[in-house]
């Protein structure tokens, strides 16, 4: 598990539904991530389901001009969690 993944959508989906999103390693399987985050947050995974993002092309500017790149590939995992569990990535502000 390398970090959470905060956007609009997720957020939506962690306060109904009770699932996170995380940016994983390519390699890692779905128990590996189970147990990764149960670890981690302490908390009883109910499912895990994984998609491979791919890379995309991305044309910056710069004063000589247009530069072309690429954003890498990642691999996401969407948790749900068990009833009544939660994971608060902000603490107490």
């Amino acid at each position: 598990m390398k970090k959470p993944v905060i956007t609009e959508k997720s957020e939506m989906l962690s306060e109904n539904v009770s699932q996170f999103t995380f940016v994983v390693d390519k390699r890692a399987s779905k128990p590996e991530i189970k147990k990764a985050v149960e670890d981690a947050y302490g908390v009883n995974v109910k499912s895990v389901n994984t998609s491979i993002i791919p890379a995309k092309e991305k044309m910056r500017s710069t004063r000589a001009g247009y530069v072309m790149g690429r954003k890498s590939s990642y691999k996401k995992a969407i948790i749900t969690l068990a009833d009544g569990e939660f994971i608060d990535f902000y603490g107490e502000l």
